[in-house]
């Protein structure tokens, strides 16, 4: 399934480029960077919407390979977030190698360009990021599943990307002080993050299979939970994760000021000097490695890391009861829990 999806972004990107290339031979970086955003990856989105269009059997079967190729749309969708999220957590890392913002302003640099590089990468992000949200929508209308398919794939299409977008807007309003506490974390994980990655995913894949409202809602059920556990996961994974192996800094979540759920507990459960501490590390980028080490400690000692950590365990348990139960084919019941597992344990 990975290397269908794969193809299926190259076969499209190859073609983009021929277009591109044909206006100015000096858009060829744009394409690239696309072409590397969508590049890589775990393809949990497209894997969630192919397994939860196999998980049901209908009486109006689509083409395996117009399928994969309607869920690897997701991929553009997953491309463009993670480059405007970049830019508006002024991140500088991105999978091993520079968040575009930043590649571009060295390019910019490096060409001897007039203006400023920074303002000059930004833009360039904001468009790279564009650019993959449109192809995201032409490629999943090209992909050759039925025209009844995919009317009925648009509306989920478009609530996906509503979602996400005003996700976007609250990580950005809580960064700036509002939904504040862990109650405010949630929501913001829900809609950024955890709804475009399992919930419509699920939701798009029974869609295209014409699936009954049962199965929507048992999708719903495995995807609430095991979402918030996939965001979760990727919190602790941005302040305690290994660099080599998450392709990012440990440290850029706490200097960008991340106000994650485990924040959050951490701030609650400790005293007067622990919050002085979050307040002055927390958001600085000339934080040292003693400063965030101190916050990383105190994350520990609060027991707000092992709160987390429980609650990822005690949600990704709901949702495999759910997949258990749900009225899908064993063959995607099997894939879906094992897809439950790798969301929630892994270490990139």
């Amino acid at each position: 399934m990975r290397a269908a999806v794969s193809e299926a972004l190259e076969a499209f990107l190859v073609e983009k480029r021929a277009v591109l290339a044909g206006m100015d031979a000096q858009l060829v970086p744009v394409i690239d960077e696309v072409a590397a955003v969508a590049d890589g990856g775990k393809r949990l989105r497209p894997a969630f919407a192919y397994w939860g269009w196999r998980g049901v059997s209908t009486a109006h079967p689509e083409d395996d390979s117009a399928v994969l190729r309607a869920v690897a749309a997701l991929e553009f969708v997953h491309g463009s977030a993670l480059v405007h999220d970049d830019v508006m957590d002024a991140a500088t890392t991105r999978r091993g190698r520079p968040a575009t913002h930043i590649g571009f302003a060295d390019r910019h640099t490096a060409a001897g360009l007039e203006g400023g590089p920074e303002l000059f990468g930004t833009g360039a992000a904001i468009l790279v990021g564009d650019l993959a949200l449109v192809w995201s929508d032409e490629l999943l209308r090209r992909s050759g599943i039925s025209a009844d398919a995919l009317a009925r794939a648009r509306p989920v299409w478009d609530t996906m990307r509503t979602e996400v977008t005003a996700g976007q807007y609250l990580d950005l309003l809580r960064a700036a002080g509002g939904l504040p506490g862990p109650e405010g974390a949630l929501k913001v994980a829900r809609y950024k993050s955890a709804g475009y990655t399992v919930q419509r995913p699920l939701h798009l894949g029974a869609a295209i299979a014409d699936a009954g409202p049962e199965v929507t809602d048992a999708y719903t059920a495995i995807a609430l939970p095991l979402g918030e556990a996939f965001q979760l996961r990727d919190d602790v994974l941005g302040v305690f994760g290994d660099p080599a192996v998450t392709g990012k800094s440990a440290d850029e979540d706490l200097r960008e000021g991340k106000q994650t759920l485990l924040v959050a507990l951490t701030a609650d459960a400790t005293d007067d000097a622990g919050r002085a501490l979050l307040r002055a590390v927390l958001g600085d980028p000339a934080a040292g490695a003693p400063e965030l080490d101190s916050v990383r400690d105190l994350m520990r000692s609060t027991g707000a890391l092992q709160q987390v950590e429980d609650r990822i365990s005690t949600q990704t348990t709901a949702a495999r009861q759910a997949i258990a139960e749900a009225p899908v084919l064993d063959e995607a019941r099997g894939a879906l829990d094992a897809l439950a597992v790798a969301a929630t344990t892994r270490t990139t």
